[in-house]
């Protein structure tokens, strides 16, 4: 009778080498993916991944669109502040009898596409990031800025925020453009004395530069309302940043202020859905032409600084801290621009809550 021979699987001679990989070193990895939609299909590779990557610390949010909270099309939404304002402005100057209106902030929400077909539902960044829970530092850019401007006009901001504005500083000027060869007769004179010329009040210069600040605090103001839910969800969080892909406006917040957000009450606009302007103290500096690097130039260079009112501006400590901030607040060439901005004279403004 003949013997059947069984045959047996070998039993493997060596384990998979990534199972080997500490958790901990597998985490620093994830971390600086940060992307969550690449996050997202990362915990779709295996158990190990879907139980780690709720753990990431950083994570990087980018917004699809901006919508209006009644829209029946997301494809009509509109921006966050109109660049035509069209009601009374807070601010008061004695230069300025008939200042310009503040744009209408607008009912929006922000929604992260779950994919490119438009049949999908979208989701908010609070619904994305709910199975993250040790969130440290959150960084969310939206689509676009919010202020409306014209080709060539440079406007930028950023602002630092708890349970209300802290901070605010905003660089525009009315035209950027490369510097003009020399012998070019158009050329504009850039002799002058610091201070603003009469012109500036006259030709609507300073009118501008209050359409620009009421606006750029409301874009500012419409943003920081719309991250209480995500401030709430996530108790860990140490830094957030909330950008745009215009690279227009920057808010951030710190620890502190995010601890001062969730304790505090949110003193909410009663006219729109952002947080309420407290009254503040501007410093507006301002100079004809501005050479940036890189043969660049920029015309009408203003400098805006803004801060509530109420806080002691005599502390050297105070002083310090603002000017690190105004100093610090942009890259590149702009922050160039600051900084010699910051050597220019002076000019006070007032500016009522709203």
């Amino acid at each position: 009778m003949q013997t059947r021979s069984r045959i047996h699987a070998d039993t493997p001679s060596h384990q998979d080498q990534f199972d080997r990989i500490p958790d901990s070193l597998v985490l620093l990895v994830l971390n600086k993916v940060a992307d969550v939609r690449v996050l997202g299909r990362c915990s779709a590779v295996s158990k190990r991944f879907n139980s780690l990557v709720p753990l990431v610390h950083d994570v990087y949010v980018k917004i699809d669109r901006v919508v209006t909270v009644d829209a029946d099309s997301y494809d009509d939404a509109p921006n966050l502040s109109s660049p035509n304002p069209a009601t009374s402005s807070p601010i008061s100057s004695s230069s300025c009898s008939s200042p310009p209106s503040n744009p209408s902030a607008i009912p929006t929400t922000l929604a992260v596409e779950a994919s490119p077909s438009p049949q999908l539902s979208h989701h908010s960044p609070a619904q994305v990031l709910k199975n993250f829970t040790h969130i440290r530092h959150l960084q969310i850019e939206l689509p676009a800025g919010d202020v409306g401007t014209e080709d060539g006009v440079l406007l930028k901001w950023r602002a630092e925020f708890g349970s209300t504005l802290q901070n605010c500083v905003i660089l525009g000027g009315t035209k950027i453009e490369r510097k003009p060869e020399e012998g070019n007769e158009n050329i504009p004179s850039t002799e002058d004395d610091g201070s603003i010329p009469e012109s500036f009040y006259t030709n609507g210069g300073l009118k501008l530069r209050v359409v620009w600040t009421i606006s750029s605090l409301i874009a500012a103001s419409t943003r920081h309302y719309l991250l209480r839910q995500i401030v709430k969800d996530h108790p860990t969080l140490r830094s957030l940043v909330l950008t745009d892909a215009d690279d227009q406006g920057t808010l951030t917040m710190s620890e502190e202020q995010l601890k001062e957000f969730r304790e505090k009450p949110l003193n909410a606009s009663t006219s729109a859905n952002r947080t309420q302007v407290p009254a503040s103290n501007m410093k507006l500096r301002y100079a004809p032409l501005l050479e940036l690097p890189n043969g660049m130039e920029l015309q009408g260079a203003t400098l805006v600084a803004i801060r509530p009112s109420g806080e002691g501006s005599s502390n050297v400590g105070y002083r310090k801290e603002a000017e690190a901030f105004l100093s610090g607040a942009f890259d590149g060439p702009f922050r160039l621009a600051a900084k010699t901005l910051l050597k220019r004279k002076t000019y006070l403004l007032e500016m009522n809550g709203f």
